[in-house]
């Protein structure tokens, strides 16, 4: 009975030993799940990082990009251009649609988006195909060039709020002749004032 113990406990132990290496080999260290990634497009050089660069279309207008840039030094630097492989050209706006992006030491900024500086893509946007890449250069006033690739993705859903449509609008147009009055402005709550004075008859 004792031998009969000891066959079936070593038959078990060989049973367990044949299955565990099934097991890993299921996995293994090239297992899909250990590849999968998260698109993160990003260069850095010096004191500067790019991360989260991406172009985004719009069919109702240009595209633009979208980047985080951070400045890890002691001085301020910006951002003097941005090319997109041999066509695209990229206007840059500071916050709002005026000034250069400037980033502070120390500090990070974000491009694309309402109230953030901003990236527009002025020509060769035919080139531009959605799911595709593109060779960029970030070039800053202190750092030089920075090459990435970065995706050209849709501005819909959670690129949405960063895309083209959420970039600064023309102001409107002001008229090019003025209107004269007569009276003053009215203060709230007052009543108008003339220009002139009138004289009584004698």
């Amino acid at each position: 009975m004792v031998r009969s113990f000891r066959r079936g406990a070593l038959a078990a132990a060989v049973v367990a030993l044949s299955v565990s290496p099934l097991a890993a080999c299921a996995a293994g260290n090239q297992a899909e799940t250990l590849k999968v990634k998260p698109d993160n497009p990003a260069g850095s050089k010096g004191a500067i990082q790019v991360q989260n660069a991406f172009v985004l279309t719009d069919p109702s207008g240009p595209a633009s990009i979208t980047a985080r840039l951070f400045n890890n030094g002691d001085s301020d630097q910006t951002l003097d251009s941005v090319s997109i492989g041999s066509g695209p050209s990229v206007q840059l706006s500071g916050a709002n649609g005026t000034g250069a992006i400037t980033v502070p030491a120390h500090d990070t900024v974000l491009v694309g988006g309402q109230g953030n500086p901003s990236g527009v893509v002025t020509g060769g946007q035919e080139q531009l195909q959605n799911g595709g890449f593109q060779n960029a250069v970030f070039t800053f006033s202190g750092t030089g060039q920075i090459p990435l690739k970065i995706q050209v993705m849709p501005a819909a859903a959670y690129f949405a709020p960063y895309g083209p449509g959420s970039l600064p609008t023309t102001a409107a147009p002001t008229p090019t002749g003025t209107a004269t009055s007569t009276e003053t402005p009215q203060a709230p709550g007052g009543t108008a004032t003339p220009t002139g004075t009138a004289t009584a008859a004698s």
